[in-house]
């Protein structure tokens, strides 16, 4: 067992976790990039694990947790880890697609320090419904306009296939009073690649800047996108252990040596990581979102490049 101590001792640069608790999910986007959908698992992480990594996280020096899956609320123990998260001073963003939302959830996202976060694709029903398989448009969208009423902070992220559809959604989302919108296009991962292996020119490169990600299985990972390249696992290895070892640095090192060959090899020049100086205290700070860059569907960052 590792000692309080042990975890204060190798404190981290890692401040924003995301937290993909299960690939259990009501929708079955087209895009996914983990391939979330109904028949799902929640893995082999326990609800006495993700305690374990939220206590962890919080003695490293992260700062903030994003729970995200498939659908986080779907997990079992969700509730309980997020008031967990609070309770221990950790700031949090529930990343859902606000189809389900009952009664007891609602009392849950108006806790001080909570946030969310969720997908949109068009104003029209049938085009957001076709990305997401399910007739959903209609159940987001309100429970949307009713996050704005109750004022729990909200971001929209717009994933569209055109300019138009995303001015579009955009004049929507305002509409129902949303302030913080972005858009990002679709990333070709999970069920989105062409490809059976993943081609890391479809990275932002700033995978592991201040950020990482643990899955279903206890497995760590750079990003939500660069999952493949696990570097421990919160099992086996305590935390900080993992994020501050050289195996994370060698697979930082190494996506953004492959990104950066694949940008210079297509002369584009504009695909450039966040500069250090964007990193903020708070990686959720909507003035500038490292944690946004890598992920499916969120708004842009205004220090992140326009992909």
């Amino acid at each position: 067992m590792t000692s309080t101590a042990q975890v204060l001792a190798e404190a981290t640069t890692i401040r924003l976790l995301w937290l993909d608790l299960t690939r259990k999910c009501q929708l079955t986007c087209s895009h996914c990039y983990n391939e979330s959908g109904p028949e799902g698992r929640h893995g082999t992480m326990t609800r006495e694990a993700w305690i374990s990594v939220l206590d962890q996280a919080a003695g490293c020096g992260v700062t903030d947790v994003q729970f995200i899956g498939g659908e986080p609320t779907m997990h079992p123990d969700f509730a309980e880890l997020v008031d967990h998260a609070l309770t221990i001073g950790l700031r949090v963003e529930v990343y859902s697609n606000l189809v389900h939302v009952p009664p007891k959830r609602w009392e849950l996202f108006q806790r001080d320090g909570l946030s969310l976060a969720t997908s949109y694709y068009s104003a029209k029903a049938e085009e957001h419904d076709a990305r997401t398989g399910r007739r959903s448009h209609d159940r987001t969208r309100a429970n949307i306009h009713k996050a704005v009423q109750l004022g729990i902070p909200l971001r929209a992220g717009i994933v569209a296939d055109s300019g138009q559809q995303i001015a579009e959604a955009r004049r929507d989302l305002e509409s129902l009073g949303v302030k913080r919108i972005g858009a990002d296009r679709v990333r070709e991962f999970g069920r989105a690649s062409s490809t059976p292996k993943p081609d890391v020119a479809g990275l932002c490169g700033g995978c592991g800047d201040g950020r990482a990600v643990i899955d279903p299985t206890g497995t760590v990972a750079p990003c939500v996108f660069s999952t493949w390249m696990g570097v421990g696992n919160v099992h086996d290895a305590s935390l900080a252990s993992i994020l501050s070892g050289p195996a994370f640095s060698e697979a930082v090192d190494s996506l953004r040596a492959d990104w950066g060959k694949k940008d210079k090899d297509n002369d584009q020049g504009q695909n450039q990581p966040c500069h250090p100086d964007c990193v903020p205290k708070n990686p959720c700070d909507p003035r500038c979102a490292p944690n946004d860059a890598c992920r499916p569907g969120a708004p842009l960052s205004e220090c992140r490049p326009k992909n």
